[in-house]
């Protein structure tokens, strides 16, 4: 077997799904699921108020590993300051856009001396807000990297992985930044959702042509299952069910946490392959983690864990 990041998530989520006692997927609603899929448009361009749209490579470039190194939180959106009609992410993005928009960016050097006041001043957050520490950690962790590793430059990321969206994701899956693996009956369980998207976004945002986007998994977060199980190819027991109802917070790592994940990987996984392949596992991903804005699914509870992988 492969030992890429790709794979090592693609193998272990299917052992959990196949294992799993609170989430099972609804195998009978693949074919016609996939098919409803397979007329999917292209999606809709970037906000520009939203993502750094232009700008050098070298900008663009930091502005979309940055982003991604801080993709994480959504356990603690309901506590966050959101700017008018932005969810946790957009407010999070919003600010971070603008920072890169009028200031430039960070250098590297810079990002290993930031501290939670300073991201808390351009996010519009309280300091003491318990995300404002973890990014900054995750945030300085880049810094060291793209200084130790890449000769202070970000474009060094894309350029020294030889033009691959997997090796991309396996060098971002060594940086502390973007770590993401939970373990499942005393075995390892990988997700990189961070790691894997980074790769997607650069190729997305016009930087990068990193070949083989095909080959990544879906990214593991808490939306997407959602959607799946609110269309009914994600099956919970009631306990779980319940507890998602109830906005109770669910333990990152828990049994049922890494089920919901793991199960909506590999569903993904046989929802592209009943595609023929027509529809990668990142397009269905994406497409589904926008249809979650919908308001049928914002309406509904969806599970939430405070951890620094979604």
């Amino acid at each position: 077997m492969a030992d890429d990041v790709p794979s090592r998530v693609r193998a272990a989520c299917a052992w959990v799904a196949g294992r799993a006692r609170s989430v099972r997927i609804a195998e009978g609603e693949i074919e016609a699921y996939a098919a409803a899929l397979l007329p999917l448009t292209e999606l809709p361009p970037p906000d520009p108020a939203t993502h750094l749209a232009e700008g050098d490579r070298e900008s663009r470039t930091a502005f979309v590993v940055c982003l991604d190194a801080i993709n994480f939180g959504s356990g603690w959106w309901p506590t966050i300051r959101k700017r008018p009609g932005r969810s946790g992410y957009f407010t999070i993005a919003a600010g971070l856009t603008e920072r890169f928009r009028e200031d430039g960016p960070w250098s590297p050097a810079e990002l290993t001396r930031l501290e939670p006041a300073d991201l808390a001043g351009l996010l519009g957050q309280d300091p003491q807000h318990p995300l404002m520490a973890q990014y900054a950690t995750s945030l300085r962790d880049v810094g060291e990297h793209v200084l130790a590793d890449h000769g202070g430059r970000f474009e060094g990321l894309v350029d020294d992985d030889a033009g691959s969206a997997v090796a991309l994701a396996d060098l971002l899956a060594e940086w502390e930044a973007f770590a993401d693996t939970s373990t499942y009956e005393r075995r390892p369980v990988p997700f990189f959702k961070r790691a894997q998207i980074a790769a997607a976004d650069l190729n997305r945002s016009g930087v990068a042509s990193l070949v083989g986007e095909e080959h990544l998994t879906a990214f593991a977060d808490n939306l997407v299952p959602h959607v799946l199980r609110l269309d009914g190819v994600l099956r919970l027991d009631p306990e779980l069910e319940r507890a998602i109802d109830a906005d109770q917070l669910l333990e990152h790592g828990s049994p049922g946490e890494v089920e919901l994940r793991a199960c909506a990987v590999h569903a993904i996984e046989l929802l592209s392959a009943a595609t023929g392949g027509r529809l990668s596992p990142a397009q269905i991903d994406a497409a589904l983690w926008n249809r979650g804005a919908a308001p049928r699914y914002k309406s509904v509870p969806r599970p939430r864990s405070r951890n620094t992988a979604y």
